[in-house]
C-alpha cells in the first residue's frame, strides 16, 4: 500500500515519466521498498518517498531535495542529465464542465454522469484527482457513462444550485434522475468502479477491462441450456426461440443478444466442439497486444460462448 506522501507524489511522478519517455539518455524508474527492502536499505532509503538520481555509469546516488512537482523534478533531471525536455500534458478522460456545457452533458437523458464538484485550492480534491482520472480511464469505452468535474469555486452559481457546501462533493446524475443524487461511497478506485458497474449496468474492472460477466444475459440462460441439451433437430426449434427473445431486447442488451444468436448459429453449423475451440482462439487473440475496442469485442464473444460451453 502506498504511503500518503507517495500517493501525493504519484501523479506528478507519472507525469515526469511520460515527459522523459522518449529521452534516450534518461530513465525514470521506481522501486517498491516494501517488496525490495534490501535494495532500498543498500541505498540508504529511510523514509518514503525518497527520490535519488543516479548519474550515467555510477551507482552513487544524489538525493533529490527539491519540490515534489513534475515541473521541479523535470528541471532537476534536465540539469543533472544535460537534457532539455519540457513537461508533457497527459490527456485526461475526465469531462471538464463549465457554465456553457453543464446542462448539455449532465442533463443528457441518454447518459449516466458522475460529477465531482471541486475547488483548485482544496487538498482533498488534489488527493482525489489521480484516482478520479483512473475512474474516467476505466470507463472511457462506455459511451453512456460520463465521468466529469466542475470547478465549483469558479462556477459558484452551479455549485449553489446543486447544494454544494464542501469540496470535493460528488453527485451522480443517472438517466432516470437528473435532479442528481449524492455519492456517499468510498473514494478508492475499486469503490468507484463497483458503484458505476452497479448503477450503470456496466461490467468493468479497475483497469477498464471487461469482466467475465460482461455481455451475459440472464434472460437467455434457460434457452441456452435447452439449446445445448437438445438433439440436432430440436436445436433448430430452440434457435427460433432464442431469436424471438433477442428481438425483444433493446440497447446494449440487443447487441449482446446478436452475439448469442451468432454463437448458436455457429454451434448448429460447426458442432458441439465449436464453443471450446473458439474460446481458445479468442483467448490467444486477447493475450496479444490489441486495441481496447478489439479487447472488448473478443471478451464479449468469449463470455457469451462460455455459456454454450458450460451449460
Amino acid at each position: 500500500m502506498l504511503c500518503g506522501h507517495c500517493k501525493k507524489l504519484a501523479p506528478e511522478y507519472e507525469k515526469l515519466g511520460a515527459t522523459f519517455k522518449k529521452a534516450k539518455s534518461v530513465l525514470i524508474g521506481k522501486v517498491d521498498c516494501d517488496e525490495h527492502k534490501s535494495l532500498c536499505s543498500k541505498y540508504g532509503v529511510q523514509g518514503y518517498p525518497t527520490v535519488q538520481w543516479f548519474p550515467k555509469g555510477s551507482l552513487e546516488p544524489k538525493k533529490y531535495e527539491g519540490p515534489r512537482t513534475a515541473e521541479a523534478l523535470a528541471e532537476f533531471v534536465n540539469t543533472e542529465g544535460g537534457t532539455n525536455v519540457k513537461i508533457a500534458t497527459l490527456p485526461s478522460n475526465v469531462a471538464v464542465l463549465n457554465a456553457d456545457n453543464f446542462d448539455e452533458i449532465v442533463l443528457d437523458e441518454t447518459k449516466d454522469v458522475l460529477v465531482e464538484f471541486y475547488a483548485p485550492w482544496c487538498g482533498h480534491c488534489k488527493n482525489l484527482a489521480p484516482t478520479y482520472e483512473k475512474v474516467a480511464t476505466a470507463f472511457k469505452s462506455e459511451e453512456d457513462v460520463v465521468i466529469a468535474n466542475l470547478d465549483a469555486d469558479k462556477y459558484r452559481d452551479l455549485a449553489e444550485k446543486y447544494g454544494i457546501s464542501g469540496f470535493p462533493t460528488l453527485k451522480f446524475f443517472p438517466k432516470g434522475n437528473k435532479a442528481g443524487e449524492d455519492y456517499d461511497g468510498g473514494r478508492d478506485l475499486d469503490d468507484f468502479v463497483s458503484f458505476i458497474n452497479e448503477k450503470c449496468g456496466t461490467s468493468r474492472d479497475a483497469k477498464g477491462l471487461l469482466t467475465s460477466t460482461a455481455g451475459i444475459l440472464s434472460s437467455l440462460d434457460a434457452l441456452v441450456k435447452e439449446f445445448v441439451a437438445a438433439s440436432a433437430d430440436e436445436k433448430k426449434v430452440v434457435f427460433s426461440k432464442i431469436e424471438e427473445e433477442v428481438e425483444k431486447l433493446k440497447g446494449s442488451t440487443a447487441r449482446h443478444g446478436k452475439i448469442y444468436l451468432k454463437a448458436a448459429k455457429s454451434c448448429l453449423e460447426k458442432g458441439a466442439d465449436y464453443p471450446k475451440k473458439e474460446i481458445e482462439r479468442l483467448q490467444r487473440m486477447l493475450d496479444k497486444s490489441i486495441s481496447p475496442a478489439k479487447a472488448d469485442e473478443f471478451t464479449l464473444k468469449k463470455n457469451i460462448l462460455s455459456t454454450f460451453a458450460s451449460s
